[in-house]
């Protein structure tokens, strides 16, 4: 906590600090793995709903417009959030703490003192694995819960790993 020059003794003020986004964009790689794990989601919602069509009903006009219009909504949310994910996710450590940007609507910062990190974790599903990619997850003695930055590429993901179990074993305070 930093204090204002010249306030008295008794009565010292902590300076603002101003949040900045984070500077560390996630691996270029992200995109094509997120899209690979929306589309496997996607494609069997999308050809449920074609089938269902095609087997339950008469095909009457309107609910072919809407099945369709469905089926396409879906496959062209797959692939072009993660596009715009992209764009949002941000992360960045310092010797003091972890931060994080996440969120479309609602943008969601998250500052985890090095003090407060009670593990350090990775992550890595078979569809970031083949992308070459891995997850950290550090969780802290917060109500809010664990903070997790996504996508990273496999060797920065254990290297980050390996800074921040040295910066949190080096920071004083016990992580409550």
């Amino acid at each position: 906590m930093r204090t204002v020059a010249g306030a008295h003794p008794r009565r010292r003020r902590t300076a603002a600090v101003m949040l900045r986004p984070p500077r560390n964009q996630v691996d270029a790689r992200a995109v094509k793995a997120w899209t690979a794990e929306l589309l496997l989601l996607a494609v069997p919602v999308a050809a449920a709903a074609v089938a269902a069509y095609w087997i339950f009903t008469s095909h009457p006009v309107w609910l072919t417009v809407l099945t369709g219009g469905f089926a396409a909504l879906v496959l062209g949310f797959a692939v072009v959030a993660p596009h715009a994910y992209y764009r949002l996710e941000r992360w960045e450590v310092t010797g003091e703490a972890v931060y994080t940007r996440k969120g479309w609507f609602t943008h969601v910062w998250r500052v985890a003192p090095m003090s407060r990190i009670q593990t350090v974790d990775t992550e890595r599903g078979p569809v970031k694995r083949l992308f070459g990619l891995a997850d950290v997850t550090v969780t802290t003695a917060s109500a809010a819960g664990a903070i997790k930055i996504e996508a990273l590429d496999h060797e920065v993901a254990v290297a980050l790993a390996e800074r921040l179990t040295a910066l949190t074993q080096a920071a004083p305070g016990d992580a409550t």
